[in-house]
């Protein structure tokens, strides 16, 4: 088989944090921590999920008219905050979440982590209180075939293999310093140059 031939299948970095480096200069990514829902050789796509914004769910929920039940199951949600996802489709809600399940328009991460964007997971979540855990967001985080890659080589990111209870578990502004930790790297001592050896 010729060099040519030979396609390299860059390891998929999904289930991983993305780290954004303290020298990352985009507004959309400084300070965040995005989990990777997707990543293959046409591109990758991932979550912020340590950019919550000034809507709770009970509020998004009574704007696309799926108004949360009055239950117990339901009331876990009201207070949740959405997040900034990223900057693409910022218009459309993305549902990071445990268990699986299954809805019309589900990307499955893990076994045990799905992200959905059809509305069937909303009426869920209104009537039967599930799936148990959930991360709503606000448009997604984006990247062409080698630009993820390219820019892991630019050193603006670290990964990290991903805990679902970092995600589901913690407060937002505790989730990348956990992450970090994961490194073994407190997040406040990270200097822009690391990576360069």
């Amino acid at each position: 088989m010729s060099d040519a031939a030979r396609t390299i299948e860059p390891a998929s970095l999904a289930n991983h944090f993305l780290i954004a480096m303290p020298a990352m200069t985009d507004p959309n990514f400084a300070r965040t921590l995005t989990y990777l829902c997707e990543h293959n050789a046409e591109g990758a796509l991932g979550i912020i999920i340590n950019k919550p914004l000034e809507i709770n769910l009970g509020s998004l929920f009574e704007r696309v008219s799926v108004p949360l039940a009055q239950g117990e199951h339901q009331a876990k949600y009201r207070d949740l905050p959405v997040y900034f996802g990223g900057p693409v489709q910022t218009d459309r809600g993305f549902v990071l979440h445990r268990p699986v399940g299954e809805w019309q328009s589900t990307l499955q991460v893990t076994p045990a982590v799905g992200l959905t964007s059809s509305r069937d997971i909303l009426q869920s979540m209104s009537d039967a209180g599930e799936p148990h855990d959930v991360l709503v967001s606000l448009g997604y985080a984006g990247w062409a075939a080698g630009q993820l890659e390219w820019e892991l080589s630019q050193n603006a990111w670290l990964t990290v293999a991903a805990s679902p209870d970092i995600i589901f578990s913690l407060p937002p502004e505790e989730r990348l310093p956990a992450a970090m930790q994961l490194l073994g790297i407190d997040f406040a001592r990270l200097s822009d140059v690391a990576g360069h050896a």
